[in-house]
């Protein structure tokens, strides 16, 4: 086959500003282990796991394999109505075993915007069929991202991505709670009315909105205010699911018990797009119950996709059999003694950090971040900024004390060699 020119005038990034986007692109074309390779030939350590989720490190011949073999014996066939394939009732059953909730139902989707919509409109599904009608408000806590389809935008709690479609939210049932602050949170919602609300959606950890841990206690105070108020409590694990706070899945490690709990990333860490849904039988029992039973009318074409279900579970059996989960949590402790002293620097606002293996490094709002990147890529670390201003730190699972060591390094000669904005 004849080798194909790239112009690359044709694609548009999400979520870029795409004259400066254009003018820094920068094309990934290899990967091995923590590292990725670039066209011009840099070699750097990928201090973000791409977007959160190349938990068992670039170039795994294994899950190569796993995709080859399921491809040559059926790529995939749809789930809708009775029909399902060998590898979705294979992982479905095993995120049922480790789930943070027992009996657990399996909904698996494309990815986690995928994932947070079918929650939502579920949690809506469910109060319609209890006779509550009026229970349609979805919460969310304000600096949460909850991915980009018409449910995560409306529930964002970040404003800019909320922004500029001509209504205060797509979805006009949402609303936001404070973000660690439970009594703030008590007084929204008796504010807003507890049988106005369907469901609180949060992650345990928030990611993109620039790694902020959970105040003690907040969690789980957020559960039972839930429980209290007959509210449904979603979980959003696309980031920490899969061994990122040293627990398969974070609810563990704070002890909840969620209705549901949606997933994606580190599901198949990036090798295969693929999602999903765990339920609770709470809300699962009465679609699976007799000949009145109700349909839950969603899906997706690509619902349990067997290529992307094959490749998940290759993916688990390399964790599970190297200790992933377990090296992941050792490693929070080293990456939160390492980055502490960049909070000394005077272009730093606050390090956060000890809530699983990631850590976001706060900018001043005046620094320009694009020197202090381009300074690490120099270094061979690439990195990347989020929201408030935020240096991500967040290196896949296989990630050893040097390249931690590292990172941290190339930040804080970047920090230390910062001559203002360019």
């Amino acid at each position: 086959m004849a080798e194909r020119p790239i112009s690359g005038g044709a694609y548009w990034n999400p979520q870029a500003h795409m004259p400066t986007a254009g003018k820094r692109r920068l094309v990934i074309t290899r990967g091995q282990g923590v590292w990725v390779e670039t066209s011009t030939g840099d070699r750097l350590i990928d201090a973000t796991s791409s977007l959160w989720h190349a938990n068992i490190g670039h170039g795994r011949e294994r899950l190569a394999r796993a995709a080859y073999d399921q491809m040559v014996r059926l790529e995939t066939y749809h789930t809708f109505g009775r029909t399902v394939n060998e590898p979705a009732l294979l992982l479905a059953d095993w995120l049922a075993a480790n789930a943070p909730m027992a009996g657990a139902k399996v909904m698996l989707t494309s990815g986690g915007s995928d994932s947070v919509d079918l929650a939502c409109k579920l949690a809506r599904r469910h109060w319609q069929l209890e006779g509550k009608p009026g229970k349609k408000l979805i919460l969310s806590r304000h600096n949460a991202y909850h991915g980009l389809h018409a449910f995560g935008t409306s529930v964002a709690g970040l404003t800019y991505n909320r922004e500029g479609y001509g209504t205060e939210t797509l979805v006009p049932e949402t609303a936001r709670i404070a973000t660690n602050d439970l009594d703030e949170v008590r007084r929204s919602v008796l504010e807003l009315g507890p049988d106005n609300i369907a469901a609180i959606i949060a992650e345990p950890v928030i990611g993109t909105g620039g790694v902020i841990a959970p105040a003690d206690g907040y969690l789980e105070g957020l559960q039972a205010l839930c429980r209290e108020h007959d509210i449904l409590f979603i979980a959003d694990e696309v980031i920490t699911g899969f061994g990122r706070t040293g627990h398969m899945f974070a609810s563990q490690r704070w002890d909840i018990e969620p209705d549901m709990v949606t997933m994606a990333k580190g599901i198949t860490s990036g090798y295969a797009p693929l999602g999903g849904v765990l339920v609770a039988p709470r809300v699962s029992d009465r679609f699976f119950a007799g000949p009145d039973a109700p349909i839950f009318r969603h899906g997706l074409t690509y619902s349990g996709h067997a290529t992307a279900c094959a490749v998940a579970l290759a993916n688990l059996d390399v964790i599970a059999e190297e200790s992933l989960v377990a090296e992941a949590g050792r490693l929070e402790v080293v990456l939160a003694r390492m980055v502490k002293p960049l909070r000394d620097s005077d272009l730093v606002v606050d390090v956060r950090a000890s809530a699983g293996f990631m850590a976001g490094v706060q900018l001043r709002a005046e620094v320009d971040a694009d020197p202090i990147i381009d300074s690490c890529a120099a270094s061979g670390v690439l990195i990347r900024t989020i929201h408030d201003n935020t240096l991500q730190i967040c290196p896949p699972f296989v990630s050893t004390d040097e390249d931690v060591a590292q990172i941290v390094d190339a930040i804080d000669g970047a920090l230390a060699s910062y001559d203002g904005p360019r």
